[in-house]
């Protein structure tokens, strides 16, 4: 049995050729759109619809496997990065996104100055900016 297999099963889901190749192709790292996943996951299945590929992803995300992240103007994307309560750098120019790890190091991060009664496990912060390239492309530019 593969790490895979055992991951879903223990995560209540049914062992299926789609959720291995979508939950390898989030494993092996990035913040993915839909049709980079689907791209990938048909080099590994010889068919499998767009559909078919969100309703693994929904499935992934409800069972704690995946994350969506959706930075404002941009698709949403999926990680597997899950549980650690990291961030995400979005650069402006290009889209790039990179993990940031929490800055306080305790869950979540952040305190509101009103919880509104809820319990509070996570915060989600996106900060912007332009990545290394796109400054010195930038620079280029204006020189």
């Amino acid at each position: 049995m593969s790490n895979g297999e055992e991951l879903l099963r223990s995560h209540g889901l049914r062992v299926t050729r789609p959720r291995l190749a979508v939950l390898d192709v989030l494993t092996a790292g990035g913040h993915l759109e839909v049709d980079e996943i689907a791209g990938r996951v048909r080099g590994r299945l010889d068919s499998v619809s767009t559909q078919a590929i969100y309703d693994v992803l929904g499935a992934l995300s409800r069972a704690g496997l995946a994350r969506r992240i959706e930075p404002a103007g941009s698709p949403a994307r999926y990680e597997a990065r899950v549980g650690d309560n990291h961030h995400h750098i979005v650069c402006r120019g290009c889209g790039e996104i990179a993990d940031v790890d929490c800055a306080t190091g305790e869950p979540p991060c952040l305190i509101p100055s009103d919880t509104h009664g809820f319990l509070l496990d996570e915060a989600e912060v996106t900060f912007w900016g332009l990545c290394p390239k796109c400054q010195a492309d930038r620079a280029a530019e204006t020189a």
